[in-house]
């Protein structure tokens, strides 16, 4: 059985009986129940028209859920209104079903998990899985996610930059379990578009393909992080690479430039230098400052003031890092960076040491207990 074609088929199905007039809840577990008579029936007699047959067996699911409802006499027109079985329609709403899993009134969380369910095709157990959660936590947040998008009308207009920043959600995931949700990330995104002509959902798409290509080289065998500008540019993914590429730079001829163009843009700079020594600072230093007036976000200044001290010196770093919060994440790492590019190592022995205590994950913080270490090292020995 072709599971990448179940779950391609997935949301035109979900989408057809919700146009039909089923609730967006109803519509997915009876989606769901087809699902799971396909696993069942398909190996030994596939259909002819695999999402016809879907939207068929879908929709009798949903009809025999309606008619055991309290409001069956509600619903009898639309039992008699049953359309004969026969090939689905061709119309793609998948747009539409992106919009309505990345709603205003769910939480991210929730977003990212409907979306998954929904437009993905992932099962309970796979997303579950993913986040290292209960299968049970996981099953009653997309209850609650589904029951919440029930009374949207389907035909409103959604906000793309919802739907990206829910993409890039999961995306930021990686992966855990069965279940690859960095490359599920860009199996959505590329999907998405495919249905909407817009210069951002290429550039969140460009950004993707750039970052996942470095991905083979950014852990070492043992598991340990290994920083960007020491790892292996042999084992990065060049098809990738020249893929996100072309697509940012369709984009950018666009002249809408928006957050994840500039971001993309970064990542290419940094994708383009064959040594990291050989890397366009100066041209980073720019397009941060481009993402900076377009975001406003203190994150990004602080990637700027690292891309300051590479481009200008490190002593220029660490005035552009002295005009932040230092609460910020990973600022003390940066500091411990700047520092000891500038030569003071106890200073920077020091700041990695403190911002291990402030790391977000083992891997992190194993890293910069490292450099601590590292750095320690050739103090004692006078080096």
């Amino acid at each position: 059985m072709d599971e990448a074609l179940i779950r391609s088929l997935t949301p035109g199905v979900l989408t057809v009986l919700v146009r039909r007039g089923a609730d967006f809840a109803a519509a997915e577990d009876a989606v769901q129940d087809a699902l799971v008579e396909a696993v069942r029936g398909w190996p030994d007699d596939p259909p002819r028209d695999t999402k016809g047959w879907l939207v068929t067996v879908a929709w009798r699911r949903f009809l025999d859920a309606s008619r055991a409802d309290t409001a069956r006499r509600r619903r009898e027109d639309r039992v008699e209104e049953e359309p004969a079985p026969g090939p689905a329609p061709g119309v793609d709403d998948t747009l539409q079903l992106y919009f309505l899993c990345a709603h205003p009134s769910l939480t991210p969380s929730s977003a990212v998990a409907l979306t998954l369910r929904a437009v993905g095709g992932l099962t309970t157990r796979q997303i579950a899985r993913a986040y290292l959660v209960p299968e049970a936590t996981m099953a009653q947040r997309i209850s609650r996610a589904k029951r919440t998008v029930s009374g949207v009308r389907f035909d409103r207009p959604g906000d793309v930059a919802t739907v990206l920043r829910v993409l890039y959600l999961v995306f930021n995931e990686g992966y855990s379990g069965d279940v690859d949700l960095a490359a599920e990330a860009i199996r959505l995104t590329r999907q998405l578009a495919a249905s909407v002509d817009h210069p951002e959902v290429a550039g969140l798409l460009a950004l993707m393909l750039l970052h996942h290509a470095r991905r083979a080289a950014r852990t070492a065998p043992d598991g340990s992080l290994v920083p960007l500008a020491e790892q292996d540019r042999g084992r990065w993914d060049t098809a990738s690479i020249a893929q996100g590429v072309r697509i940012l730079q369709a984009a950018l001829a666009r002249d809408r430039l928006g957050e994840f163009q500039a971001q993309a843009a970064i990542a290419a700079l940094h994708a383009d230098a064959p040594t990291a020594g050989e890397t366009d600072w100066v041209q980073i230093v720019e397009w941060y400052d481009e993402l900076a007036r377009l975001t406003d976000n203190p994150v990004v200044r602080l990637n700027r003031a690292v891309a300051v001290g590479e481009a200008d010196g490190p002593r220029a770093g660490l005035a552009e890092l002295a005009t932040l919060d230092d609460t910020l994440p990973r600022h003390t790492a940066v500091a411990a960076y700047l520092h000891e590019r500038d030569g003071d190592l106890d200073t920077a022995a020091r700041l990695y040491a403190e911002a291990a205590h402030k790391a977000p994950d083992l891997a992190e913080r194993d890293h910069l207990v490292r450099q601590a270490a590292r750095l320690n090292s050739r103090h004692r020995h006078g080096r």
